[in-house]
């Protein structure tokens, strides 16, 4: 027979606390915490072995990729433009240089950091880390749309980003 008084919800502080981890029933289950960390440290070694572009963008071309197409077709950044060389002046330890190339740079490099250590931990640990708390995830939005705002910004107030001639298409010899 059910109880026909109101349940009590607990509102205290444990409540309230916030569960970075839970449990996981296999590693299994939390390879893809294992696929984070290995991405975290091959982007951290990449980063170890190119220079940082002076000009602010570009530092990606040493590794053989083409130009951006936005700043090859409009000749202005797109969001993400000047990431990899704000990455690698972080990791240089050329923090001025990894702020003018794009001022979410650092930030992001950081917090992936943190997010590759808290999924290697909890990978150790057999841990799930907790990515679907309505918390997290208003904060994510948040981190995007700034991001996406200033790219737009970026985007309509920076005509001449990029000096179109230094694009070489690959051709075949």
């Amino acid at each position: 027979m059910q109880s026909t008084s109101p349940r009590v919800r607990d509102t205290g502080p444990s409540a309230m606390k916030f569960a970075f981890f839970e449990p996981a029933q296999s590693r299994r289950r939390i390879s893809g915490q294992a696929i984070w960390v290995l991405l975290w440290l091959g982007v951290t070694l990449v980063g170890l072995v190119l220079r940082p572009s002076p000009a602010g963008h570009g530092t990606h071309t040493q590794l053989g990729l083409a130009q951006c197409p936005s700043v090859f077709a409009f000749n202005r950044p797109c969001p993400g433009c000047g990431l990899t060389t704000s990455f690698t002046a972080t990791l240089h330890g050329n923090l001025p240089l990894a702020f003018k190339a794009h001022p979410f740079g650092m930030l992001l490099y950081v917090l992936f950091t943190i997010s590759a250590v808290a999924c290697g931990y909890g990978y150790l640990k057999k841990l799930r880390l907790n990515t679907e708390s309505k918390k997290f995830n208003f904060y994510l939005a948040i981190f995007v749309g700034g991001f996406l705002v200033f790219g737009v910004v970026r985007f309509v107030m920076s005509p001449g980003y990029g000096d179109r001639d230094s694009f070489r298409p690959l051709t075949t010899r």
